[in-house]
């Protein structure tokens, strides 16, 4: 017997005598219960969903559409429910269409996770594929393509052909998505799913388009001759699409301009001088020489009708949607024009944080190399007591690189009440701002620097180290004109206890000791006091300044930094053991390293650049701007850079669209005449059809006998009707051959000026064929009259 069945053992007997006073017939009783109780601990996983699976195992129906809801619920609710798998597959035969789609649901779950059992289906879900039911067909489909066996790889290609031909877009959109799973179960049938996603992407239903075109870029990103005939007509449709459609349409889109049309903001020379070229110059005889054999690039019909199909797509309520059209902007708009989507990245500030976070960091990087987009919404910026910590420093970020001579002071208010917040990280991350508008702006750089050295004498130790570190970076800049605040800042090093702003102090000590000669040495001997105390970074730079002292005034400090050296030999850090015998080799050894000790003072004193004063937060610019490696600052599975501007563009003609010859339309026309017309074209007189047909007047003829004369007059004049309708057919054809248009103006009636190089002579073209009917019936009227 195990450990855990002789405690179990022992408090059940424990339970069972229980008190002393009580009675043999209780105990009895409590022999009685207990096993019971201590079953029911147990008996929970083995009854567990036990009334479920009687219901689903029920003849009748009610029962069965309640037992599914409950496992939907469930699923709802994150609980599990696949120990249910055997008893609901079981219903996907039921007749009730309500408990068939809550199958359907469950098996698109769960049909993964069981995929021994679902197979045990398959030939269910290939009868469901045949269903009248719509959404039967599309979720047997579903619940198919989840099955990830290689052995039903040619059943699952089967049914998605036949599901791409199906009527309802419905399934043609569910077949779409299920090409990305079957291509990632056997990559081998690419070409004949290549062939499928050609007729999805062709396919005239909104609903379906984004669903191909995702399927487009799962298996074949790079065939882009597969959009050239689509890309006018997504265009178009792209704000019909749904929601998460209209994204991977517009990375689709984005990729697409990005390889078939130019830089919109670059300017060549021109070579061909144009007619008016003589008045140019002549005008701007005084401009330079340059600018008048350059001209700015004329954007392509087809880049001008990118953006501005994607313009409306900024109000969209999505904030995806509005993100990835403003890095379409950001990538392939004039910079002239990217400033229209500023106005909808500051309303998604009001979103939730986590939004907030994304937004901010993809304004941080479009803000750096445009900084005139944000400026009129610098307030949108200020950091509110509510804000998470990445979102005050986005905003610190952003307030820093819009920083101008302009709005400096407003700005740097507000930064010092940021230095003040009860936030210390972020209180030190105001500082390191401040610095960094000190050195983009030099009319505030002596402000900024007695600022920062009016923060040393707060309280903080974490102010007052930042504030050194700041003050460091900002002296090297321009050390001559600020050896007062040099001065100060050496007074303050028996009080700064923070390792890093002591260190930088010693630093500064050290690299401008010549303007302090005498308050050098006597902050070398305090240091030697507390050498073995101190931290690593505080040591080195203690062994610096005693090296640099040495150099420039060896008689007076040659005992003190022997002893200094002395002290570094046998500290218990190797870095500082290593500097310290490489320091006393270069200044106490000139026989063994002559050539180094006699430069040691340019190795140690030699010039140093001025610090760059940095971001502190992280910028991931080397990725895509919206994309989930720029967010995480490394590359994701499945990245992929976007590709450069082209240094020629695509012949815009690989878009145009073939439409169907005039003679094909006609002969439709007259198979199936227009209401109000009879079959020849002529106009309903609500008469009967054959009235004045053909077949009449012969016989009329034939029954009839009269004047020869009359007869070739009418043989006559049915010439010349007849070449009167050819000549007003080839008028109507050549009409026609002129005003042919693309096929994507065809099917949007809303945006008739959508191609900008074609003429539009529609209303004309309508007008003469109104008035050749008019002829037409006149003469047709004059010739019946006389008939009769």
């Amino acid at each position: 017997m195990s450990v855990n069945d002789r405690s179990l053992t022992t408090s059940a007997s424990m339970n069972m005598q229980g008190f002393g006073n009580s009675s043999a017939g209780s105990n009895q009783s409590d022999e009685q219960v207990e096993p019971a109780s201590t079953l029911s601990i147990f008996s929970l996983d083995m009854k567990k969903h036990e009334d479920i699976k009687q219901m689903l195992d029920s003849n009748k129906e009610n029962l069965k559409l309640d037992a599914m809801r409950r496992v939907i619920g469930m699923i709802a609710k994150g609980k599990d429910a696949g120990d249910l798998f055997p008893a609901v597959v079981k219903n996907i035969v039921s007749k009730n269409m309500e408990i068939k789609k809550l199958v359907y649901v469950y098996l698109m779950r769960y049909a993964e996770e069981q995929q021994d059992l679902a197979l045990l289906s398959i030939a269910t879900f290939q009868r469901g594929l045949k269903d009248p039911n719509q959404l039967i067909r599309a979720s047997a489909l579903r619940v198919l393509s989840s099955i990830r066996v290689p052995t039903i790889v040619s059943i699952m290609m089967l049914a998605i052909r036949e599901s791409a031909n199906d009527m309802s877009p419905y399934v043609r959109k569910t077949a779409a998505n299920a090409i990305a799973k079957l291509y990632a179960l056997d990559p081998e049938l690419k070409d004949e799913l290549i062939v499928i996603i050609t007729k999805l992407l062709a396919d005239k239903t909104i609903l379906v388009n984004g669903s191909a075109v995702q399927a487009f870029e799962h298996v074949c990103p790079d065939r882009i001759d597969l959009i050239h005939k689509n890309y006018r007509r997504l265009c178009n449709l792209l704000v019909d699409i749904d929601e998460w459609g209209q994204l991977t349409v517009l990375h689709m889109l984005t990729r697409y301009a990005r390889t078939q049309f130019v830089d919109p903001n670059k300017t060549y020379e021109d070579d061909k001088k144009s007619f008016y070229d003589d008045n140019e110059t002549e005008k701007n005889a005084n401009d330079d020489e340059e600018s008048l054999d350059k001209k700015t690039y004329i954007m392509d019909s087809d880049h001008r009708l990118l953006l501005r199909c994607t313009k409306p797509l900024l109000q969209s309520r999505n904030s995806a949607v509005v993100m990835t059209v403003a890095q379409l902007y950001y990538y392939v708009a004039p910079r002239s024009e990217i400033h229209i989507v500023a106005k909808s990245l500051i309303r998604l500030l009001r979103s939730h944080r986590e939004i907030q976070t994304i937004v901010l960091k993809s304004i941080t990087s479009m803000a750096d190399k445009h900084k005139e987009i944000f400026g009129p919404f610098l307030k949108s910026f200020y950091v509110h007591s509510n804000d998470s910590s990445h979102v005050k420093y986005y905003k610190l970020e952003i307030l820093t690189i819009l920083a101008n001579a302009s709005n400096i002071s407003t700005i740097l208010r507000e930064f010092h009440t940021y230095v003040l917040s009860p936030d210390k990280e972020f209180g030190a991350q105001a500082i390191h701002a401040i610095g960094r508008c000190a050195s983009t702006i030099p009319e505030v750089t002596e402000a900024c620097l007695n600022g920062l050295v009016g923060l040393m004498s707060k309280k903080d130790e974490t102010i007052v180290a930042e504030s050194v570190v700041v003050i460091k970076k900002l002296l090297q800049i321009n050390p001559s004109q600020y050896g007062d605040i040099i001065k100060h800042i050496v007074r303050k090093v028996d009080k700064v206890t923070v390792p890093t702003a002591r260190a930088s102090i010693l630093w500064l000590i050290g690299e401008y000791s010549d303007r302090i000669s005498k308050f050098a040495p006597d902050v070398l001997r305090k240091m030697a006091k507390i050498f073995p105390d101190e931290e690593t970074i505080v040591k080195n730079q203690i062994l610096n300044l005693a090296a640099k002292l040495y150099v420039m005034n060896s008689k007076q400090t040659n005992l003190l930094v022997q002893y200094v050296f002395n002290l570094a030999k046998y500290d218990t850090n190797y870095d500082i053991r290593d500097k310290t015998r490489l320091l006393r080799a270069l200044l106490f050894q000139a026989d063994k390293c002559p050539a180094l000790s006699k430069n040691a003072k340019k190795i140690l004193l030699a010039p140093k650049p001025a610090p760059l004063l940095e971001s502190i937060i992280r910028h991931h610019d080397q990725y895509t701007l919206g994309t989930l490696s720029y967010v995480i600052g490394q590359a994701a599975t499945g990245y992929k850079d976007l590709p450069d501007f082209p240094p020629e563009p695509s012949d815009s003609s690989v878009r145009n669209v073939e439409i169907i010859p005039v003679s094909t339309s006609q002969h439709d026309s007259s198979r199936n005449p227009k209401k109000g017309t009879t079959p020849g074209g002529k106009k309903n007189t609500g008469i009967d059809e054959n009235f004045f047909s053909d077949e009449e007047e012969d016989a009329e003829d034939a029954s009839t006998e009269g004047p020869d004369d009359e007869e070739e007059e009418n043989e006559e004049d049915e010439e010349e009707e007849e070449e009167e309708e050819s000549d007003e057919d080839d008028e109507e054809q050549s009409i026609e051959n002129k005003n042919k248009t693309n096929e994507y103006e065809q099917l949007d009636a809303r945006s008739p000026t959508i191609v900008e190089n074609q003429p539009q002579n529609s209303e004309s073209s309508e007008e003469e064929e109104e008035s050749e009917e008019d002829e037409s019936e006149s003469e047709e009227s004059t010739d019946e009259d006389e008939q009769v």
